[in-house]
């Protein structure tokens, strides 16, 4: 990485999650000299995997597929050389993933638009389904979505796009932008399929079905899953960081583990450096904090004035790990084959689920995320065992009571909270595949105390970076470049917000070194 121990370099990166490691990479790939600064004691921020329960399993231990990477510049920029250094993806070419109603109404989607559509009800259902992917305009969402939303470049390539003929599909994106996905699909379309197979996937993205965005992001992860599939790291998701670690090796990088960043140097009004661990790193060029609004402007500059008004965070999340003797028994014998399956019937259940939680409350009926990492990567499980990946996005920090009654939430997570209400998961997965207590060999929780515990930018248990509503989006999600000259916010609370693309990290790095 370089030479060590430096007290001066061309730029601090603070935070080594995704976007961190991002705009390291591209920075040392310039020819800068980068700092890379990170509190805690591994790379990767949540990008991680291991042996969550018992021996010859790996999970990942909080996200996992990479559509979103595989899909964005940042992977355009570093994907070759990460593949060299030892990245392996495993993905799909059958099925992507389905949807389960309660009384085991299922709806799957394939990689194959037009088989997707083949069990839809109605015929017109279908033509509107491929017009809706078709309709997916990637030179509006590279103006919108990988370029910067404020400023002058951001009018220019709307000005561009309007020049080339591209207004209409201006016009539709800025109806869909302010329109949620249940109020999408309702306009769309006459069947129950597409709600049911693509509105739990905004939960995803930080988002309710109805809040605002969701009619302009839903079409976009449909369309981006059928293109870019489900990649899942081979051998587990820390392999990713490790082709990081093996490429930022060969850069001028410098990486420095547990070293808490305290402070932002500020010198004649400009980002000098930061102090971490009671030693100072001074930067020629600039400093980029991969950190949480709040910390970034109240403790590291020590109260400065933001430049956006005060910063909502999301709902909170849990991630439980589940080693099976066997797979599952799917009522449904097509979902053995499925990497991903949400429990929903689509904007009803998830939509109830999303309010109760918002409420303070425990959901009666929550959205359940059931990976099936080992369909792509059998490697991960001992021969002729399985493991679950679940994930919960409809839970509040500070749980006021439990919507069913059911549950003492008095004590908050730190008792036996998280079990219990991991019981009412698995159960509800049992309905679906009958006898999977039986199969279960040890089950592993993370509460949204230890994903706040984990990862400090995950305030109050909210991984995707604050609120994803519209007034916190786009345009309005706080800017990159900060009051602050040579300081800049990278992150998922910044534009484009939450998701495993790395894509502020990207942009900060390519606004800077084409500047020079």
């Amino acid at each position: 990485m370089g030479s060590r121990g430096r007290d001066t370099v061309d730029a601090v990166v603070v935070g080594a999650g995704i976007n961190g490691l991002v705009a390291a990479a591209e920075l040392g790939k310039a020819g800068w000299s980068v700092a890379l600064v990170e509190a805690g004691e591994r790379l990767g921020g949540f990008v991680d995997s291991g042996q969550r329960t018992l021996p010859g399993y790996v999970h990942d231990t909080y996200s996992s597929w990479h559509p979103l990477f595989v899909s964005g510049p940042a992977y355009g920029t570093l994907g070759d050389d990460l593949h060299r250094h030892g990245l392996r993806y495993r993905n799909t070419e059958g099925v992507l993933t389905a949807s389960v109603a309660r009384g085991g109404r299922t709806v799957l989607a394939h990689r194959d638009p037009e088989a997707t559509t083949e069990g839809f009800e109605y015929p017109a259902d279908r033509a509107r389904y491929l017009r809706m992917l078709a309709d997916v305009d990637p030179s509006v969402l590279a103006v919108v979505l990988s370029g910067e939303p404020r400023g002058t470049s951001a009018l220019t390539g709307m000005a561009s796009l309007a020049l080339r003929g591209r207004l209409p599909g201006i016009r539709s994106l800025t109806r869909d932008v302010v329109t949620s996905g249940r109020g999408y699909v309702r306009r769309e379309f006459d069947g129950w399929e597409v709600d049911q197979l693509w509105t739990p996937w905004l939960l995803h993205a930080g988002l309710a079905p109805d809040q605002a965005t969701g009619g302009f992001l839903l079409p976009v992860l449909a369309a981006t899953l059928h293109g870019a599939g489900l990649p899942v790291v081979e051998g587990g998701a820390r392999r990713f960081v490790a082709a990081f670690e093996s490429l930022l090796a060969t850069l001028p990088v410098e990486v420095r583990l547990g070293s808490a960043v305290e402070k932002v140097v500020v010198e004649d009004g400009k980002a000098a450096g930061v102090v971490a661990g009671g030693t100072t790193v001074r930067a020629r060029r600039a400093v980029l904090a991969s950190v949480a609004p709040d910390v970034l402007y109240e403790e590291l500059l020590g109260g400065a004035r933001k430049p956006y008004p005060r910063f909502r965070q999301g709902r909170a999340a849990m991630q439980i790990h589940v080693a099976l003797a066997a797979p599952p028994n799917w009522r449904d014998p097509r979902l053995a084959g499925v990497p991903l399956i949400h429990l929903s019937d689509g904007a009803g259940s998830t939509g109830i689920a999303c309010a109760e939680a918002e409420a303070g409350l425990l959901p009666r009926d929550p959205t359940v995320v059931v990976g099936q990492q080992h369909v792509l990567d059998p490697a991960r499980v001992p021969d002729g065992a399985a493991s679950l990946w679940i994930q919960l996005q409809e839970v509040p920090f500070a749980p006021k009571g439990d919507a069913a009654r059911e549950l003492d939430t008095s004590g908050g997570w730190a008792g036996s909270l998280g079990r219990a209400f991991t019981n009412r998961v698995l159960a509800r997965i049992t309905e679906q595949a009958p006898g999977l207590s039986a199969l279960v060999r040890h089950v592993d929780v993370l509460t949204p105390a230890d994903l706040a515990s984990a990862n400090p930018n995950a305030v109050a248990g909210d991984p995707y970076g604050g609120s994803a509503e519209l007034d916190q989006s786009l345009w309005w999600r706080p800017p990159h470049r900060t009051p602050v000259p040579k300081l800049w916010h990278i992150g998922a609370s910044t534009h484009p917000g939450a998701g495993l693309g790395g894509g502020s990290g990207h942009l900060v790095a390519t606004a800077l070194t084409r500047r020079r």
